[in-house]
């Protein structure tokens, strides 16, 4: 097994901030069996060093694999960021095991289930710190497994890339419409880049989303790396849909071909044209529980609806004498997701609208 050498990128240098503390690779502990500089079909697993109770010298795996032929671009691609987002992960998996190293022109970096332990346990976080990786980027060297994690995507990873494909799904407590997801840049032409890709992977709906401006997330910091981003979220509910699952194959494939890093041959072209760019404008497109209490939505996934107009109410089924709690639409939209399950808690999100970009 070889030591992970780190370079770390000129664009995090850039982006400290005066009273934070340096992030210094040179503390990072982590170790793989997989060369990512060589050619050829090469699976195996980063190692995170761990003590835990029952396991005092023991590693942290997570899945990994490098499908490399010839020269050509290096694109990254990510699933089980969250662990209960399951269409990406077998994807992904797909990509190693079957697609043809022939088909190939440059270098594919793949990283299935990218938080392992939140995958084996079927959660949002990881069981062993209770961090969202989704909220820790750009990591820490010296933090907890989450931390590292991400340290190591944007320090070993996005330093080789130029593109990045990121597989999410909406997870045990969000059922949204399948969709790609823009990344805004401050630099134009990188936002087109990715408004170009997002077109190209082909999904019904299209959304530029910033997740409410934070930084932490790896779109956004693959980003500020310069690269060429798609997101995606299928469906939802914790489970697996198979019509998610279909477009997750296809449009991974069409936006590899796309890049320039897949045989366009091998990639199912679009049928008509791609779909137009929605957006989710900031806080007003939330519709945020005030109470505790079940969630009933008022309106369908595509629906369109008015600033004022109710979206739906929760009830107060522990108190049948209370009256259930109407919510109203701060904006007008249609409708992008809603809460999954229906019990909801005051912050959690019941619908999420998307306009016209």
């Amino acid at each position: 097994m070889t030591k992970a050498t780190f370079r770390e990128p000129p664009f995090l240098r850039d982006r400290r901030v005066a009273h934070l503390p340096a992030r210094n690779p040179q503390c990072a502990t982590v170790f793989t069996d997989i060369d990512l500089d060589a050619q050829g079909r090469q699976a195996g697993f980063l190692h995170i060093p761990q003590s835990p109770h029952d396991d005092a010298w023991g590693t942290v795996r997570i899945p990994m694999a490098v499908l490399a032929n010839g020269d050509g671009p290096t694109v990254i691609l990510e699933g089980g960021n969250h662990g209960d987002e399951y269409e990406g992960q077998i994807v992904l998996g797909e990509i190693i095991r079957s697609l043809p190293l022939d088909r190939i022109r440059g270098r594919l970096i793949i990283m299935p289930s990218l938080n392992a332990p939140a995958a084996e346990a079927g959660r949002r976080t990881s069981p062993l710190d209770g961090k969202n990786l989704n909220r820790t980027f750009p990591g820490d060297h010296a933090g907890s497994i989450t931390e590292q994690i991400a340290a190591y995507v944007s320090d070993e990873l996005f330093s080789r890339g130029d593109a990045f494909l990121s597989l999410h799904s909406g997870g045990s407590s969000l059922d949204i419409m399948p969709s790609a997801l823009v990344q805004p840049s401050q630099d134009a032409e990188q936002t087109q880049r990715n408004i170009d890709a997002v077109m190209a992977f082909g999904a019904p709906f299209n959304v530029l989303l910033n997740t409410l401006g934070d930084t932490r997330t790896s779109v956004a910091t693959a980003v500020a790396a310069g690269l060429t981003c798609v997101s995606t979220e299928m469906a939802g509910r914790g489970t697996v849909t198979d019509s998610a699952l279909d477009l997750c194959r296809e449009g991974a494939r069409r936006v590899l071909a796309h890049w320039g890093v897949l045989d366009a041959a091998h990639a199912q072209p679009l049928a008509g044209e791609a779909a137009p760019l929605f957006r989710v404008a900031g806080a007003k497109s939330y519709v945020i529980a005030s109470e505790r209490g079940v969630f009933e939505a008022y309106h369908r996934h595509g629906e369109s609806v008015e600033a004022g107009q109710p979206a739906g109410r929760i009830h107060q089924t522990f108190d049948p004498r209370r009256e259930p709690v109407e919510l109203v639409y701060a904006a007008g939209g249609v409708v992008y997701a809603k809460r999954h399950p229906g019990i909801v808690v005051p912050g959690n999100v019941c619908c999420v609208l998307a306009e016209p970009a």
